[in-house]
């Protein structure tokens, strides 16, 4: 009969919706926010600074004794510096551990397309002024990018002749770099790769509306890398999705609304040096949405988490994973039925598990059941096993920065995690504690079986006794080693 067969049908239906929302789940904070929160960033101490949507201060989400994010608790910052409060920016965390803020298309919520910059020390809470490039007058929604040797480098939203700017953070100074590009920087995303070189696609060039770039640290220069194959700019507004690099090797791009449909390809890096790479175009975005201005993650799994709506600016919000062929809806977060994507952003934590911010004071962290390959993860391969409080250690080993950056937006938020955590567990409590790190060898991506390092400070306050330390990158954690945390000879 029928309407039996459909009753069935729609029994299985709700049966496969609710395993898949089962297998992936969204979880509130058990402590939320005091203040609404945006732009997220982890420092390397495994702390989450995380800025007030609504002023100049940022807060610190410090996990629990289990290393659980969910019940992680709050500690006021330091404000930015006087007059200072952007939306819209460039930022990173830094090789050395600080944090840098560059530019804001708004600032205190007005359009101000600002030059103002700030670094942050988590060493000491303070924040300290970055003069702009000499001649910068403004930076606005700048991208920006931690090259391999440490270097950030950042954009002129919208200068002519096109420019990009390398900082020497010990000097707070800037030298410039990248004069040679066929159209703006304006609203572009950069993705790094794993041969240290930056891709791009192009958002306003009128001439090849699909053609993809390549900046080359050594020359500080771009080059071609080849058409897209189809339009991931809107031709309107000049914006585009996220580029997200996975752990096969090859770049996911996401588009906005061209022509009707959210586009996307996938771009395989060349062999040589100076050759283009290739591009495919993949499946488009499914229900008539796009990504113009949106958050993407990568997931442990290999798979990206995609935050869309439909044109720019838009509700309702709709969430997928893309797994290197299609898209497969997911559930989203409670308020994503009225905001569209570009409210969104979201960052890799230590656990594998994506925090969702959206300035609201409802902060969501997404978990996925999907593990990674153990070829993906972390190596140790020298540390002490006898580690004292309060003082720094070196541990060496492979793959210390991950596959990939992590998390991706574009031209507003930039929140990369591709920077090694040691993360210490107590054998008798089962407490962890994570030790900063910083001085990293290399900032790059998909470093493979080359030797890599980092320093740790253990911290003053972690308990003594047995522990398993371990290295972890954008959520995947290295195998876990035997130390034991002895008391200070100072004590």
């Amino acid at each position: 009969m029928k309407w039996l067969r459909a009753l069935r049908i729609g029994f299985l239906v709700c049966l496969t919706w609710s395993s898949v929302a089962h297998a992936q789940s969204w979880q509130p904070l058990n402590n939320q926010p005091s203040f609404g929160a945006a732009t997220a960033l982890l420092l390397t101490d495994g702390k989450v600074m995380v800025q007030d949507s609504s002023g100049p201060n940022w807060w610190q989400l410090t996990p629990d004794a289990s290393g659980s994010y969910v019940n992680g608790t709050w500690a006021l910052a330091a404000p930015l510096p006087s007059g200072y409060d952007p939306s819209a920016y460039a930022s990173a965390v830094l090789r050395d551990g600080r944090l840098i803020v560059e530019g804001g298309e708004y600032n205190f919520g007005q359009i101000d397309w600002t030059n103002q910059g700030a670094i942050y020390d988590p060493r000491t809470n303070a924040w300290t002024v970055v003069p702009p490039p000499g001649g910068w007058n403004i930076l606005g929604d700048a991208e920006s990018v931690v090259l391999p040797d440490g270097t950030f480098m950042l954009a002129n939203c919208c200068s002519f002749p096109f420019f990009a700017a390398m900082f020497d953070a010990k000097n707070l100074s800037w030298t410039i770099t990248g004069a040679n590009k066929q159209d703006s920087y304006d609203e572009e995303g950069w993705a790094l790769l794993p041969d240290g070189t930056v891709l791009t696609v192009d958002t306003t060039n009128f001439i090849t509306p699909t053609q993809a770039e390549r900046y080359i640290p050594s020359t500080g220069s771009w080059i071609s890398a080849g058409s897209t194959g189809v339009l991931l700019s809107d031709p309107a507004t000049a914006e585009i999705g996220p580029m997200v690099l996975r752990p096969d090797g090859t770049v996911f791009a996401t588009g906005a609304n061209s022509n009707g449909a959210g586009h996307t390809s996938v771009y395989h890096p060349p062999k040589g040096p100076m050759q283009s790479g290739s591009w495919v175009p993949g499946p488009d975005i499914p229900g008539g949405n796009d990504m113009a201005d949106a958050p993407a993650a990568l997931l442990p799994d290999g798979h990206v988490l995609c935050d869309t709506s439909p044109g720019f600016g838009n509700g309702p919000a709709t969430f997928y994973e893309y797994d290197g062929a299609k898209f497969t809806q997911v559930p989203g977060p409670p308020n994503a039925s009225r905001e569209s994507s570009s409210s969104g952003t979201m960052l890799v934590l230590p656990t594998g598990q994506i925090l969702f911010t959206d300035g609201s004071s409802d902060v969501e962290i997404y978990t996925s059941p999907g593990t990674p390959k153990r070829s993906w993860a972390p190596e140790i391969r020298h540390v002490h096993r006898e580690l004292e409080p309060g003082r720094t250690f070196v541990i060496r080993g492979k793959q210390f920065n991950g596959l990939s950056q992590g998390a991706m937006y574009g031209d507003d938020t930039q929140t990369a995690t591709n920077y090694p955590l040691v993360r210490i567990t107590n054998r008798a409590s089962g407490h962890v504690f994570y030790a900063r790190t910083h001085d990293h060898s290399t900032m790059a991506v998909a470093t493979g079986d080359r030797e890599v390092f980092t320093y740790f400070d253990v911290p003053r306050g972690i308990e003594r006794g047995e522990a398993d330390l371990e290295v972890v990158a954008n959520g995947i954690a290295s195998r876990r080693v035997f130390v034991r945390v002895g008391e200070h000879e100072d004590d």
